[in-house]
């Protein structure tokens, strides 16, 4: 075990670079399903009582509600829209590590490295370091909440379920308490692997090697 001033990394046998199984992202959104998605959130502004029922005094001011109404349906919109493409990061990084686990089976060095201290049954946070660590791209997308989110829903909720604050509530608070629970059921902080001893690609849009 190796520590560089707070952080404790696993030391991996020899010097050569392991490959790991390419990370593919997943995303079921389209331009589409987004236009869907931005009604429905006109519905729930509606029905929520988000914006006066009364009847506007004049032209000006029946401009300014219905301004009002479709900001608050694009802002529900958005925030449902950064909820799925975390959801989406998280269940693809969750099958990542599935197959990682393979890998590190069939590798008489990296073998004995699954050890409840790198890789505790209830957490494997360590490759979500590894992931970090790796710098790879993810436009806004926050690693730890993606894992989040994965760990909280088998599957994405529709936005129906949604009220515009319960999703400001879950971006805010829920994911991230969902994956410090999960990182820490070991009982203490799991050690890191070391970024220079892996290598994998990353597969959506485009390919790259990190």
């Amino acid at each position: 075990m190796r520590i560089f001033g707070d952080r404790r990394f696993v030391e991996v046998p020899g010097d050569g670079v392991h490959e790991l199984p390419p990370l593919l992202l997943k995303s079921s959104v389209s331009s589409a399903s987004l236009e869907g998605v931005v009604h429905r959130a006109e519905s729930i502004v509606e029905s929520d009582w988000l914006i006066p029922e009364e009847e506007p005094a004049d032209t000006k001011a029946a401009d300014a509600l219905e301004a009002r109404r479709v900001n608050l349906a694009v802002n529900l919109a958005e925030q449902y829209a950064a909820f799925l493409a975390h959801w989406e990061w998280g269940e693809s990084i969750a099958e990542w590590i599935r197959q990682c686990e393979i890998t590190f089976g069939t590798k008489p060095v990296l073998r004995p490295l699954l050890q409840p201290d790198i890789w505790p049954h209830a957490g494997r946070a360590s490759f979500v370091t590894l992931l970090n660590d790796k710098k790879i791209p993810r436009g806004d997308v926050n690693l730890e909440n993606a894992v989040g989110y994965r760990l909280t829903f088998r599957q994405p909720p529709p936005i129906h379920f949604f009220s515009e604050k319960a999703l400001m509530f879950l971006n805010a608070s829920l994911a991230h308490s969902a994956f410090t629970a999960w990182a820490g059921a070991s009982g203490e902080e799991a050690a890191s692997l070391p970024p220079e001893r892996f290598q994998f690609m990353v597969m959506g849009t485009e390919i790259r090697e990190v």
